[in-house]
C-alpha cells in the first residue's frame, strides 16, 4: 500500500470539496464510505478480486453508493480504474486529518478511573480545546484502573499529565534535583 499516493488522492478530494465549499458533506460521506469498507472485509475483497470484471466492479460500487456525490463516487471508481482500492482506508483517513486541521477540530483520549460525567467532558473538552488553539476538541474517555486519581489527557504527540501518580513523580524530581 502506497501512503504517498494516498496523500496525493486525498489531498485532491480535500481541495475540490473546499473549492466547491462542500467540505462538511464530503467529510460525512467519506465517513459512510469508511464504516463501509471496515465493516464489510468481503467488499474489499470482491473489488480486489482478478476474475471478477471491472464492470461488475463499477457497478457494485454504483450502486453501494448511489446516494453519495458525484465527487465521491467519480473518486472510488478512479481509485478502481487506477488498481488503487487498496488505499481506500489510508486516503479518507488522511482525508478527515486535512479537513480536521482545516476546520481546527482535534481529538484527544482521555484517561480517568471512572468514567467522566456529560459536564466533566464538556468542561475537559472546552479548556484544552481552548489551551490546543482548537475550536473543537473531540474527546475519547477511556478507563485506566492503573491511576491513583486524576487524569491524564492525550491530543496527538501531547499530553498533560493530571494524575497523582504524575504530581508525585514531578514532586519527586523537584525534591531530587533541589528545586522548591
Amino acid at each position: 500500500m502506497s501512503r504517498a499516493a494516498a496523500n496525493r488522492y486525498a489531498v485532491a478530494l480535500f481541495e475540490l470539496s473546499k473549492e466547491k465549499n462542500i467540505l462538511d458533506q464530503i467529510r460525512s460521506e467519506v465517513e459512510v464510505v469508511k464504516q463501509v469498507f471496515t465493516d464489510n472485509k468481503e467488499l474489499d475483497e470482491l473489488l480486489l478480486h482478478p476474475m471478477v470484471s471491472k464492470e461488475k466492479k463499477e457497478q457494485l460500487i454504483q450502486e453501494s453508493f448511489s446516494s453519495l456525490s458525484d465527487i465521491v463516487q467519480h473518486t472510488l471508481l478512479l481509485l478502481l480504474e487506477r488498481k488503487r482500492m487498496n488505499i481506500v482506508i489510508p486516503l479518507i483517513e488522511k482525508f478527515e486529518e486535512l479537513a480536521d486541521e482545516e476546520q481546527k477540530i482535534g481529538h484527544a483520549t482521555v484517561y480517568t478511573v471512572k468514567p467522566l460525567s456529560e459536564k466533566e467532558h464538556e468542561k475537559i473538552a472546552q479548556t484544552f480545546a481552548d489551551k490546543t488553539g482548537k475550536e473543537t476538541l473531540h474527546l475519547k474517555n477511556e478507563i485506566d484502573h492503573d491511576l491513583i486519581g486524576g487524569m491524564k489527557l492525550h491530543i496527538g504527540d501531547i499530553v498533560f499529565d493530571g494524575s497523582v501518580q504524575g504530581q508525585l513523580n514531578r514532586l519527586q524530581q523537584n525534591l531530587v534535583s533541589g528545586k522548591r
